[in-house]
């Protein structure tokens, strides 16, 4: 794994000098984008908009448009905006996780103490393990500020998840969403049977990212020259349907399910 920014994490005096590496790969098959006409691979150029011409990587800045002129803004610039930030990421607060709607949490990070940040790091994750908290607070990576926490994960290290600021979240009024009116008691009592009889404890390794694995094995049949038979999906009618029988099969589906397995 490669590190995706060098800093220190700022615990009250207390210096952790981290490295931080992504958490997660995607999952996604890697397909190219090609012409239709010939299989040729698109390529995308930077290119000048005024000249058409084609512009190097190296003479690529960047600016800001005020007044009709651009303001061309380097690497000083940006870290002169918040200095401190662009190299620690301070605990500004501590808190209970639960207490973070899940609508905030972006990325995860992995957080890899440097050369004499060892023990300060084994004590911030213990500290947190003990108080069962999270230390949230704000810094600068790739030119951009972000909120984060940082919580102890598998008892071993320490995770930092980015999390989206509360402008960041759309507001959803413009929704059509149901009117505040209760539901009937009986199909309510149903839903809850249904949600208890589905319960059980978390397990994420029994679940796993099939999509990307059965395309594979389209592709693979369609380069040995094998048709790919059309699978019909039925979609929603919108009709209005009887809730209650609804709730009723689901609740007699996982018996049947179990029976079989």
């Amino acid at each position: 794994m490669k590190a995706i920014w060098n800093g220190a994490i700022g615990f009250g005096l207390v210096n952790i000098p981290i490295k931080m590496y992504s958490a997660t790969d995607d999952s996604n098959l890697d397909l190219d984008m090609l012409d239709s006409h010939d299989l040729e691979n698109i390529k995308f150029k930077r290119v000048n908009e005024k000249t058409g011409k084609e512009v190097s990587y190296s003479d690529i800045v960047k600016g800001y448009l005020i007044d009709d002129h651009y303001v061309v803004l380097k690497k000083e610039d940006f870290e002169a905006a918040s200095p401190e930030k662009t190299k620690i990421f301070s605990i500004e607060q501590f808190v209970k996780e639960e207490e973070i709607d899940s609508v905030y949490f972006e990325k995860p990070y992995f957080l890899e103490p440097q050369k004499n940040g060892e023990n300060p790091y084994r004590l911030l994750i213990k500290a947190l393990q003990k108080t069962k908290m999270v230390g949230v607070g704000t810094f600068v990576m790739r030119e951009k500020e972000a909120l984060a926490l940082v919580r102890p994960y598998n008892d071993s290290i320490l995770i930092l998840n980015k999390l989206r600021f509360p402008q960041e979240i759309r507001d959803s009024k413009d929704l059509k969403v149901p009117t505040k009116k209760d539901p009937k008691p009986a199909e309510l009592k149903m839903a809850i049977s249904l949600i208890e009889q589905l319960s059980d404890k978390f397990k994420p390794e029994e679940f796993k990212d099939t999509y990307a694995e059965k395309l594979l094995k389209i592709i693979k049949q369609k380069a040995k020259g094998k048709t790919v038979k059309k699978v019909e999906v039925k979609e929603d009618s919108g009709k209005v349907v009887d809730l209650m029988a609804q709730l009723k099969a689901s609740l007699e589906q996982p018996k049947k399910v179990k029976k079989a397995s």
